[in-house]
């Protein structure tokens, strides 16, 4: 469903906020096909996006009455999403180092930056620190810089994927960076 009827969506939420189970089996029906493709474009898996799709749902079955607005209900599922994905892809991400850390068995326990487990859990340290700061971000930003430096996708594959422009994609990045730089140096 390419574009989404804003107004439709929102006296559904009202009716799920009233107790209607089927206006959510229908909010399901509208805005899944979106959904999906986001989280199979994000984790490059399509089982894995099915998990995330289920985990996105329940999480927003279960808080939808902290809505205010239910117009900006799309919005809300969008970041639920992003952050079910995100977690996931960590979690994924450190299963498959973990995994080819076991397979190759090259920890030799030589003191060297690579080797050493001091370096390591400093350099993990780090990185959880940053991915911290990013996640304060405005979601915007955080969104952009993480499906560029850490899903390694292209200006183009982000516009698309957010529904904006690449000059919005850019600009998202660079006040980011901006933010991160500010709140890492100080």
């Amino acid at each position: 469903m390419a574009n989404l009827d804003y107004t439709y969506i929102a006296s559904l939420v009202k009716r799920v906020q009233e107790g209607d189970s089927n206006a959510f089996a229908e909010l399901y029906a509208a805005t899944y096909q979106k959904e999906f493709r986001f989280a199979r474009n994000y984790l490059k898996d399509e089982y894995l996006a099915q998990d995330a799709i289920q985990e996105t749902y329940i999480k927003a079955l279960k808080n939808i009455n902290s809505i205010k607005d239910p117009k900006l209900f799309v919005s809300w599922l969008n970041q639920i999403n992003f952050r079910v994905c995100f977690r996931m892809y960590q979690k994924q991400q450190k299963y498959n180092a973990e995994l080819t850390e076991y397979e190759s068995n090259s920890m030799d326990y030589q003191d060297t930056a690579s080797g050493n487990p001091e370096h390591q859990a400093i350099r993990i340290d780090e990185n959880e620190y940053i991915i911290r700061q990013i996640m304060g971000l405005p979601f915007s930003e955080s969104k952009a810089i993480i499906l560029r430096y850490y899903n390694n996708m292209k200006i183009d594959e982000i516009a698309r994927l957010l529904d904006c422009s690449r000059s919005s994609v850019k600009r998202y990045i660079r006040s980011g960076q901006d933010r991160l730089r500010s709140l890492i140096t100080q």
